[in-house]
């Protein structure tokens, strides 16, 4: 049985998920709670391997199979190095994206299809799923905007997409939060970052109250 909390991040580009993981660390910090910050593709040295291939600017001409089945080797390593030991030592583990990326992202927006790319990802997480997902929605036309307006940030291929792909990404995770409502928790990532922030805070609270104390705020 698993001992701690996975909690997943998702959303399209630009929708603010690595502030607001930042600030549900620190927050679970003051807490008490141990907790433990990580990110797909990536996380752990081969998946970030994988992760330079996927997102290269230069690689255009990867195949929508290709890209999918990176994804998944990737997620797969993350998961057994990294995401489940952590969880069985009790920590709770935030996670930026996870497998809803891979069907909102390869399955949706590429058009391979969600009943396909789920068949890939089964073989890679073996029915392994989060306790929560946080869906963090966002136009397209705000969130590239975000983007382009940060010039810390690094673009990356998918970055590159024409706005028709984003648009259908974000159609992807609406489709994902109608079929798992139980899981799925959709946050207005356009409110001002406090607003996002406390909305996130009060979701995660209500859905495990009792695991950790909540009379500290930020």
């Amino acid at each position: 049985m698993r001992k701690g909390i996975f909690i997943t991040i998702e959303g399209g580009e630009g929708a603010g998920k690595s502030t607001l993981i930042e600030q549900l660390s620190n927050i679970m910090l003051q807490r008490g709670v141990a907790v433990i910050t990580t990110r797909e593709p990536g996380g752990i040295p081969i998946s970030e391997q994988i992760r330079g291939v996927i997102l290269d600017r230069s690689h255009t001409a990867m195949d929508a199979r290709t890209e999918a089945l990176l994804y998944a080797a990737a997620r797969r390593q993350h998961l057994v190095e990294k995401v489940a030991p952590a969880l069985e030592q009790g920590l709770m583990v935030i996670c930026d994206r996870f497998v809803d990326s891979s069907l909102a992202y390869q399955g949706h927006a590429r058009g391979l299809g969600m009943d396909e790319v789920w068949s890939i990802n089964q073989f890679a997480i073996q029915e392994f799923m989060p306790d929560l997902t946080i869906y963090m929605d966002i136009s397209p036309d705000i969130g590239l905007k975000r983007i382009a307006d940060a010039s810390e940030r690094e673009i990356n291929r998918l970055d590159l997409e024409k706005h028709s792909f984003h648009e259908k990404v974000r159609e992807g995770y609406l489709q994902l939060l109608q079929q798992n409502p139980d899981r799925m928790v959709l946050i207005d990532a356009e409110q001002r970052p406090e607003m996002v922030f406390n909305d996130v805070l009060e979701a995660i609270d209500s859905r495990f109250a009792g695991f950790y104390a909540t009379d500290v705020k930020l």
